[in-house]
């Protein structure tokens, strides 16, 4: 028997958190091997390991407790990895020097697999005064620029592009332009933008007052706050950013505003964290934690939940001492305050079984009691250890007990604290958990509702077969299990039917017992109106959330997986999901387009500066529906020193072309390549390396037949759907890891539903 309940988890496990040897030879033979492995590592710091060993292993059984993926994949393993997800970097000093010092701490960071995020407010404004070097500074939009290619050549942890979170304060004189920086699809893509709203700005938003743009003092420029505001709005009702993070509120609420101030978050925002602030992450499994479900006598196990609680606490005390850092000072901070980050998934599967609507008033008022009775059982089992072990070393009881978090915590836990100390300074966050949820037997994600209660999934196998599997949410599948046939009752709704102030609703509920923030996406119709997209955030002001994430599908930021009411057509779109628990067919690329015997294609020259022979780089086309795409290349040089890697270049170009889909990631991971040998200035521009110019070559050619809409733009139309001749809609980007065209947006974070891959963990 396996513990898997899917397939996708199976495959989940072993493509992410499995432990191999490098080649491939499996040291977890099964993910019994996986828990033994986390189990031991982390027991390791104690005084009596043999006792702890076995209790932490019952804790990760059944998917119960779920360590984030770096814990799975990393402990126990010896590899050179941090076991934390989260990293605020170091204040970014307003000098060139302690700029790029910053830099080389956030690559080395990145390197060992860490999600970063920096407060941008610290650099002068665009056209301030250099003094010294009688010139006018570029601004921090342009440093960004340079933290976005650093970012384009780390690969996180050697499976990921790294995830960054860029902030700038509401009254920063350059905060119009962050606002409306991504706009241009080519620039700042490894970042993830939120701007810090102030309680200030917000009154003068409710007020119709004025708002001064300022930095050190001077004012630059004076505008209407609601203008700003809408500036905000507009962006993000257009393109999904920037975010805005209520930075006011979160060091009111923090438990240690007397000895830290935050000015910004890791990438998904969930984590809020003071310079070389660190938090490792953890979710409690809600869905496997109710008893009698969908029965008369449906609850939460508090007595379950209670204990699991206090394990999984002591375990990731653990983690703070057996994780490798990437650098002294974030080791240091961890120490010093000994964050942890618990947080749950699957509380929507949750919700159904204990028979209630997620968005609903009671739902929302469930969620608000299930995460007092964490928050409860984590601090007082923090209690319990600062006994045993001793408080965070910068714990001051007063001052503590003062901050907004602790003020509304029941008298006996405040009680518990007074008078032994707490061992975690907070503890309580709602991370993202869109790949452990697949890997726990596709639960519901975090506090998300159920994005689709099933669809199909056709998996290319080793052999070049191609099989169909189905992927149910969990709560779905107990009901089938437990009911069999019976409609699902009209409490199942999901994430496209949900009123945005429903999300809100669900939230804010959250919010109250979570010390940290939450990472959530509050999904919105494409056909809102701006007026009704701009009351979301203004209820999540109002109703006490600490940031806000909406997604709104629209022709720039794709479309993605799809619900549909009805059945689907003979030629529906490609990704179709019913609400009734039925499925539809999700069509991926899997067979290489047929080569015609004459393609239409073009020739061109390229000079690099260091090379005595040109390049010659020739595209050719296969035209479908009328329309050109690109279906193979040849890179031909009289330089023999080039001969391997152009040969090598070609084929796999070629291959991924014939593939079909959307191929115009190849030039994005292209023009990304940065030589360190240095790169050449190419008709006014500077392009980093031979690669990247080729890269431009492709794109340049991509452009002039009409395959892209312009330089560093999107696909001009869908040449998917025209291959696979299913006349469907407009559906965003593949994914980057497996191709399938089953992205979500989830927690903040575009997430494929297919192989888990996600940017940011």
């Amino acid at each position: 028997m396996t513990p898997f309940s899917a397939p996708i988890a199976e495959q989940i496990w072993d493509m992410k958190y499995r432990f191999k040897a490098a080649d491939g030879t499996p040291h977890d033979v099964t993910v019994q091997d996986t828990w033994a492995r986390i189990a031991k590592s982390l027991a390791v710091v104690e005084t009596d390991p043999a006792a702890w060993e076995p209790r932490f292993a019952a804790a990760l059984s059944d998917f119960r407790f779920l360590p984030a993926g770096r814990i799975t994949a990393g402990a126990g393993t010896a590899r050179s990895v941090t076991l934390f997800n989260c990293f605020v970097m170091g204040t970014v000093p307003d000098s060139m020097a302690g700029i790029f010092d910053m830099l080389k701490e956030a690559a080395l960071t990145m390197q060992q697999g860490g999600g970063i995020g920096y407060d941008f407010s610290t650099i002068r404004p665009k056209g301030a005064v250099v003094h010294g070097v009688a010139a006018d500074a570029s601004g921090p939009l342009s440093f960004m620029d340079v933290w976005d290619a650093m970012c384009r050549t780390i690969m996180s942890a050697g499976s990921r592009r790294g995830a960054m979170m860029a902030t700038m304060r509401c009254d920063h004189p350059d905060v119009e332009d962050f606002i409306t920086a991504k706009h241009d699809a080519a620039r700042l893509r490894m970042f993830n933008m939120s701007v810090l709203i102030t309680d200030p700005f917000m009154a003068a938003v409710k007020a119709g007052g004025d708002w001064d743009l300022v930095f050190k003092g001077r004012v630059y420029r004076t505008l209407k706050a609601r203008d700003l505001w809408d500036a905000i709005m507009k962006s993000t009702y257009e393109v999904a950013e920037p975010g805005v993070i209520f930075i006011d509120r979160i060091n009111a609420a923090n438990n240690l505003n007397y000895c830290e101030t935050i000015a910004a978050t890791n990438p998904c925002g969930e984590q809020p964290l003071p310079p070389y602030g660190a938090c490792l992450l953890g979710s409690i499994n809600m869905a496997r934690l109710v008893t009698d479900p969908f029965g008369p006598d449906a609850a939460l196990d508090p007595t379950a939940l209670t204990e699991l609680v206090a394990t999984a606490v002591r375990m990731m005390d653990n983690v703070v001492d057996a994780s490798q850092f990437p650098l002294d000072a974030q080791r240091a901070e961890a120490q010093a305050k000994r964050r942890i980050g618990l947080g749950v998934t699957g509380l929507a599967d949750a919700l159904l079984m204990v028979g209630l609507r997620y968005g609903s008033e009671e739902a929302a008022a469930q969620t608000e009691a299930w995460m007092k009775a964490i928050a409860r059982a984590a601090y007082l089992a923090s209690v319990d250890l600062a006994k045993e072990k001793g408080a965070f070393p910068l714990f001051d009881t007063d001052a503590y007990l003062a901050s907004g978090t602790m003020q509304t915590m029941d008298e006996d836990v405040r009680d518990a604290i007074r008078t032994h100390g707490i061992r975690n300074a907070l503890l309580t966050s709602i991370a993202p958990t869109g790949t452990i949820s697949l890997y726990a037997g596709n639960v519901s994600s975090g506090i998300e509702p159920v994005f689709a209660y099933a669809y199909t999934r056709k998996v290319l196998q080793k052999d070049g077969t191609k099989t169909e599997e189905e992927v149910v949410d969990y709560a779905v599948q107990m009901w089938r299990d437990l009911k069999g046939d019976a409609p699902l009752p009209d409490y199942f709704v999901n994430a496209q039917t949900l009123a945005p102030l429903e999300h809100v609703r669900m939230q804010a509920a959250a919010q109250k017992w979570v010390d940290s923030s939450i990472s959530k996406t509050i999904n919105c119709p494409e056909d809102i109106s701006f007026d009704d997209f701009k009351e979301v955030y203004m209820a999540a002001w109002d109703q006490g959330c600490k940031g806000c994430t909406t997604y709104r599908p629209n022709a720039v930021t794709g479309s993605v997986l799809s619900v549909s009411e009805d059945k689907p057509k003979e030629k529906a779109a490609p990704v179709q999901v019913r609400t009734d628990g039925e499925t539809a067919e999700v069509v991926y690329m899997t067979e290489p387009l047929d080569r015609p015997t004459e393609l239409e294609g073009a020739t061109y020259k390229l000079k690099w500066h260091d090379s005595e022979h040109a390049i010659y780089i020739t595209v050719n086309d296969l035209v479908v529906g009328g329309h050109r795409r690109p279906f193979e290349v040849f890179i031909n040089s009289k330089n023999m020193e080039h001969f391997a890697w152009t040969v090598a270049l070609t084929r796999m170009i070629s291959a991924v072309f014939r593939r079909g889909g959307d191929v115009t990631f190849v030039v994005e991971e292209m023009k990304a390549v940065f030589d360190p040998r240095g790169g050449a200035w190419v008709q006014g521009k500077y392009v980093p390396s031979i690669l990247a110019a080729i890269g431009g070559v492709i794109e340049k050619h991509m452009v002039a037949t009409g395959f892209l809409s312009g330089e560093g733009a999107g696909l001009k139309s869908d040449p998917q759907a025209d291959v696979v001749s299913l006349g469907a809609a407009p559906r965003g980007k593949a994914c980057g890891s497996c191709g399938s065209y089953d992205l979500r947006m989830v927690e903040g974070c575009m997430t494929c539903g297919s192989c888990g891959f996600s940017k940011c963990g």
